[in-house]
């Protein structure tokens, strides 16, 4: 396996040229992420909290009713949206830059959209599986939903270039693939804390330059974890 300095030169050289669609993809991607989970944040009661008190000390259930179910709609609509929209769009955004690594193709936005919504309704299938599966196992402790978050973390690059797959089988070639790097993936990630935290300073605008670095390093810890997986006979 490659070192992080390996990984994130190889993003460098991928990204040289090409920082302008690569900003402005992960902008677009960004602004579908804030649409999506705005609705999933319950939101507020519109009034104020003595109207809210009032309607408690009244008893006026029908008031509250009408608070719960307008609270129970839009989470509702945050958890399809999720599903539906964010899960392949997300997908795609990693495909994406897993082109711009591999062949150059700089058409970042375009390509994320393409691939999310190319074989939809299998990646949607199979982007539920694999959070349904972290969210189990995040039930028993956290810890070992993060441990199968990474375990399962290359599943969505499998759904992409295996499409002949089931979900259940891209999952379990990800998490054969991830043996014995889960904390490989982890120290990549960790890699680039130094740089999160001076994002911080330029309130979040940093991000769409980080972002595509983080993404087309770990584009690239892929494509070093599928030739080992490859070579020791997976994925043939």
């Amino acid at each position: 396996m490659k070192t992080n300095t390996e990984y994130k030169n190889e993003a460098l050289a991928a990204l040289k040229g090409n920082w302008a669609p690569a900003v402005l993809a992960t902008a677009i991607f960004l602004l579908v992420v804030t649409l999506v989970v705005a609705p999933s944040e319950v939101p507020l009661f519109s009034g104020t909290i003595s109207d809210l008190n009032a309607m408690m000390a009244s008893g006026d259930i029908e008031g509250m009713m009408k608070v719960y179910s307008s609270m129970t709609s839009w989470s509702s609509l945050g958890t399809l949206l999720q599903i539906f929209v964010y899960s392949v769009v997300s997908l795609g955004f990693m495909n994406a830059f897993l082109k711009l690594l591999r062949e150059g193709d700089d058409r970042l936005t375009a390509n994320t959209f393409r691939i999310a919504f190319r074989n939809y309704w299998h990646k949607v299938w199979g982007m539920f599986l694999m959070s349904l599966f972290i969210m189990l196992w995040s039930l028993l402790l956290i810890i070992p939903g993060i441990v199968k978050a990474f375990s399962y973390a290359m599943t969505p690059y499998i759904l992409e270039e295996r499409p002949e797959l089931s979900a259940g089988e891209a999952i379990d070639h990800s998490r054969a693939m991830m043996k014995g790097h889960k904390f490989d993936l982890f120290w990549l990630y960790l890699s680039f804390i130094g740089w999160a935290f001076l994002c911080i300073f330029t309130l979040g605008i940093g991000l769409l330059w980080l972002v595509p670095y983080m993404q087309t390093s770990v584009a690239a810890f892929y494509e070093d974890v599928k030739a080992d997986y490859e070579l020791n006979g997976g994925l043939v």
